[in-house]
């Protein structure tokens, strides 16, 4: 019996009441998980040697003046009281004051992630176009020297450095060639063109070792998947053999490659550091080296709080992507 679908041609009810209660159970789950990754950012910074204030107060570190700073952000307060002074506040969107500039955190971040963003997005683009093509392109050749030259390339892309191949690109392209900008950023809304061409190279740099890893993975769902029984029963049909490919294959390879996704799009917007410095890109990574070399403890601890919900969201996202793609795994 077929399932009667709503108005329009919509999913019925059940369907979207089952979605619900699938993404609820989710974000139920990534409650404590925040929680947790709170309380370990917050005691191991507490644990970081040095002393803000110190380096705050300058060489005079008049002793009234290091008081007046400890009892102005509160630092004088037990950590605990600290701790959930500091989540309260975070919770009304409220991460604190950066101890060197006086600038709200959440308005650093704001100026900050929109760059990061970029560079992460173009980065996964890069990886998609490269990665996933090359990965069904071996499987469907496995065995043979397109297969083996293909492997050879992904674990090339794998060993590289990031910062060796980012260098370079610079002497090559930039020095050499003068065909792309060397460094600096340029937001999309002052000028959309020089905003891209300047991040092509930084996000090639990024996007290789992801293309790398998405094409091992693509290829290894791929193989799973071109063995099973209505694969060969498509062929056995007589389909054409790139709609077997892309139709039945591919589509039923997608849940792998759609989490794997989702997670190195976070890993990108945490881990670009080396990236941005070489390429001197004012985003998060520059943000970050800077608060961990200047002990700026509020500034470091919104940055992992706010990374840490948007891993957590990314893995969310990919939850739901694959419940999309097998409607099975919503009961689960």
């Amino acid at each position: 019996m077929h399932r009667r679908a709503g108005p329009g041609g919509a999913p019925p009810l059940s369907e979207t009441f089952q979605m619900l209660s699938f993404i609820l159970r989710r974000l139920v789950i990534a409650i404590p998980t925040i929680i947790l990754i709170s309380v370990f950012v917050f005691t191991l910074q507490k644990l970081l040697p040095g002393d803000p204030v110190l380096a705050m107060a300058g060489e005079e570190r008049d002793p009234q003046v290091l008081e007046f700073l400890r009892e102005k952000y509160r630092l004088n307060d037990p950590i605990p009281v600290q701790y959930f002074t500091w989540i309260g506040n975070a919770l009304t969107g409220d991460l604190g004051i950066s101890l060197r500039t006086n600038q709200p955190v959440l308005e650093l971040i704001g100026e900050k992630l929109p760059v990061t963003i970029q560079l992460a997005t173009m980065a996964m683009i890069f990886a998609l176009l490269i990665g996933v093509p090359a990965g069904i392109f071996s499987a469907v050749k496995k065995g043979t020297v397109t297969d083996y030259v293909a492997n050879v390339v992904a674990l090339s892309g794998l060993s590289i450095p990031n910062f060796w191949l980012g260098i370079m690109l610079i002497l090559l392209v930039s020095v050499k060639w003068k065909l792309l900008p060397a460094s600096g950023y340029v937001p999309l809304s002052e000028d959309p063109i020089r905003s891209i061409t300047v991040m092509i190279m930084p996000a090639f740099v990024l996007g290789t070792a992801l293309a790398a890893t998405l094409m091992r993975h693509t290829r290894s769902a791929m193989l799973s998947v071109l063995s099973s029984d209505y694969v060969r029963t498509a062929r056995a049909k007589g389909l054409v053999e790139r709609k077997v490919i892309l139709k039945h294959a591919f589509r039923n390879a997608l849940t792998p490659i759609v989490t794997l996704t989702a997670l190195l799009f976070g890993e990108l917007i945490a881990g670009a550091v080396l990236t941005e410095q070489i390429f001197t890109i004012p985003g998060f990574g520059k943000l970050v080296v800077d608060a961990v070399f200047n002990r700026d403890y509020a500034v470091v601890q919104g940055i992992v709080l706010v990374t840490a919900v948007g891993f957590i969201f990314m893995n969310l996202l990919a939850d739901v992507a694959y419940v999309l793609l097998n409607p099975r795994l919503r009961k689960q």
